[in-house]
């Protein structure tokens, strides 16, 4: 789920102000004697700015991963990842992404393309129009794949109607088809035309998903696995598909969230609601190393070719996203101080994700925080990320 969807869903409380503690990783694939190559100063202003934050805001802890230039990895926390017990964050905790997953579904679909085994301007009827609530879904006729990656295709979210959020709450143990969380959109009136609006919707990428599976015969986790996390060695990445995640920190969700869970949203290694509903949407958990990672694999096209990656980029207007911003195949584009920056941003109640890259760079920024209670870390979580990816920009001066 988008952050900037949540925030406006909810009025924001922030929590206590928990004790401060930092730990500082260098993590990497290579010989560990290459680590004292990674700049100490980096290391250093990277910690500082971190713990500043950290102490001026109200969140529990915070994880960070950063892809150098020359393919070292950085990895940092601070704060807890506890608050009830007071333990530590480590660099190789784990969260949840949010829609920061539909990366991963983005990059197969694009391989598919490559293969010939889906067409980015192809109707989505060619794939689903069989289904027997294809015909009731908003702008069914003519909405095309590339449209649904864009987010243009006029569906709506379901993850906020009230009847999907008592009906996740009330069956915590629940697993949810796509068909079914579709079903709480059929026959509704799309906000607009497909093709002639924007509007970021998680109902998107489950069509999408079932598209996926249509065309590959396969589960659409399995292939993120097998073409993406295994090739690309991301051993610290799972789906977030049943209600125990392993490795999987406590996240805290405010006093007003949005799907309206509980503050703590996992008690005693579980979490409140099967996370499993989000699937194409954004289900995954991860470190923010091996978020840095992939991002860094995925925009130097290691995921698929340059010839892909343009389509990709050919973005829209996406101004809910902030200043600048624009949405391609799976990726915000925004402008920053670094030059024009490709990634994308999560939300899932208790966490919040950001992951960037700046091509200019060749560099790679993850961040993720414990909370969802935007108030409580101080400023937007982009922005967070912004300053500390400026200061891989000028350690490079």
């Amino acid at each position: 789920m988008s952050g900037a969807h949540a925030r406006r869903a909810a009025r924001v409380v922030g929590a206590v102000h928990p004790a401060s503690f930092f730990v500082l990783a260098l993590l990497q694939s290579a010989p560990a004697s290459r680590a004292a190559s990674a700049p100490a100063s980096l290391v250093e202003r990277l910690h500082a700015r971190l713990d500043a934050l950290h102490r001026a805001g109200r969140f529990p802890g915070a994880t960070v991963g950063v892809a150098l230039p020359s393919g070292e990895m950085l990895a940092l926390a601070v704060g807890i990842s506890d608050r009830e017990r007071g333990v530590a964050m480590k660099p190789t905790d784990r969260m949840l992404q949010g829609s920061v997953g539909k990366t991963y579904v983005a990059a197969v679909a694009l391989q598919l393309v490559s293969e010939g085994k889906l067409k980015l301007d192809e109707r989505i009827e060619t794939y689903l129009g069989k289904e027997p609530w294809f015909a009731r879904l908003p702008n069914a006729r003519d909405v095309t794949v590339r449209m649904l990656m864009r987010h243009t295709s006029g569906l709506v979210r379901y993850e906020f109607k009230p009847e999907f959020t008592r009906a996740l709450i009330a069956s915590p143990d629940r697993t949810w088809k796509p068909e079914e969380l579709v079903a709480f959109l059929l026959d509704e009136k799309a906000p607009f035309a497909a093709g002639k609006g924007w509007d970021y919707s998680d109902t998107n990428y489950i069509v999408l998903g079932m598209i996926v599976e249509r065309v590959s015969g396969a589960t659409l986790n399995g292939e993120i696995a097998r073409r993406l996390l295994e090739p690309l060695a991301l051993r610290d990445t799972v789906p977030s598909d049943r209600r125990r995640v392993p490795g999987l920190v406590p996240g805290y969700a405010g006093a007003t969230d949005p799907l309206g869970l509980p503050d703590r949203v996992l008690v005693d290694g579980e979490m409140v609601i099967n996370p499993q509903f989000e699937w194409a949407g954004g289900g995954w958990a991860s470190t923010t190393r091996d978020l840095a990672r992939w991002a860094k694999a995925l925009y130097e096209c290691r995921a698929f070719g340059p010839e892909r990656m343009a389509e990709a980029l050919d973005a829209v207007d996406a101004p809910m996203l902030g200043r600048g911003a624009k949405y391609g195949l799976g990726v915000i584009v925004r402008p920053s101080p670094m030059g024009t920056l490709v990634g994308h941003s999560g939300f899932f109640p208790g966490y919040v994700t950001e992951m960037w890259y700046a091509p200019e760079l060749k560099a790679a920024l993850a961040l993720q925080v414990n909370t969802s209670a935007f108030g409580a870390i101080g400023k937007p979580p982009a922005a967070v990320a912004m300053e500390l990816l400026q200061l891989v920009s000028e350690s490079r001066n």
